[in-house]
């Protein structure tokens, strides 16, 4: 496995998607080459250090130059580098359709839920492979992470955060039809996106505190009399959405090191996510095969 370069304590990480491809305004320490028993990484970890002087771990789900398809994402290995380097919390980005009305396009939403609609083309778990376990998923979204997002609103400018909502996580790559669109939406479905699953449910397993932030382009193509979302429609709000994302972060980056980094501070609360690891695997580590042994050792060193 490529070294870390000593970068053991990264605690925090930012994973950017469609619209935040970098973190501005902070010092550049390193750009971490991994491997991974999952393969590598969509690209390189950049490590930052903050105003704070702590440091934080950014990755670009899509790659640096945005060159994979969401069915194409590395998922697991992009999960399993970022716990080997040590990170408790995950704040991640993401690009969504809306399917309701009040949710407009340049609004940020902080969802609670997730309707798992993609095909099974994805590796979406760590288990397998000689190591049975079923992993919590019924919370899937960390809700110390999502209050301290929602008690930056008024960062976003020309933009409202809606707090709560479910999340469809479609396969793609084509968009959703107008029957699929409209499905969704009188399932309850408040936007849609291609990537929050299986990242969710691996950063669940690898007991990682995990909130996506939802950052609508479009409505999808529920609206009958409008033209269905296209990537040109997506295209024209990428760059609003994304000056906004790092105003977010901005916001909320100093009161995540303050749980996170300070030991005289409550920490967020983990205690769905600590327990994932004993709770959820059936069988004895000496039934466990010793591939499955070494994968696990990679994020759990000091459990396996």
């Amino acid at each position: 496995m490529s070294s870390n370069q000593g970068y053991n304590d990264i605690r925090f990480a930012v994973i950017g998607g469609t619209g935040l491809y970098k973190l501005d305004n902070l010092k550049h320490l390193a750009s971490l080459d991994l491997d991974t028993p999952y393969g590598k990484p969509s690209g390189p970890v950049q490590i930052f250090e903050t105003e704070s002087g702590n440091k934080i771990a950014f990755l670009a789900r899509h790659g640096e130059t945005h060159s994979l398809l969401p069915s194409e994402v590395p998922f697991r290995a992009n999960i399993a580098a970022l716990k080997h380097l040590g990170v408790m919390a995950i704040l991640a980005f993401s690009s969504v359709g809306s399917l309701q009305e009040h949710i407009a396009p340049g609004d940020f939403v902080i969802p609670d839920q997730i309707i798992d609609r993609t095909k099974g083309i994805r590796k979406d778990t760590f288990f397998g492979q000689g190591c049975v376990g079923h992993s919590s998923f019924g919370e899937p979204f960390h809700a110390g992470l999502s209050e301290l997002l929602l008690s930056c609103s008024a960062a976003l400018e020309s933009s409202n955060l809606t707090s709560g909502g479910t999340l469809i996580a479609m396969e793609g790559p084509a968009f959703s039809s107008r029957a699929e669109s409209r499905l969704y939406q009188s399932w309850g479905g408040s936007v849609i996106n291609m990537t929050s699953v299986p990242e969710a449910k691996l950063a669940r397993e690898a007991e990682i505190a995990y909130q996506m932030v939802c950052m609508a382009t479009d409505y999808d193509s529920w609206r009958i009399n409008e033209e269905p979302v296209s990537t040109a429609t997506v295209m024209l709000q990428l760059s609003k959405n994304g000056l906004n994302a790092a105003r977010l972060l901005k916001a909320v980056l100093p009161k995540v090191e303050q749980k996170l980094y300070n030991s005289d501070s409550n920490p967020i609360d983990f205690s769905k996510t600590g327990s994932i690891l004993q709770n959820s695997i059936f069988m004895p580590k000496d039934l466990t095969s010793p591939e499955q042994l070494h994968n696990l050792k990679f994020m759990f060193p000091n459990e396996f």
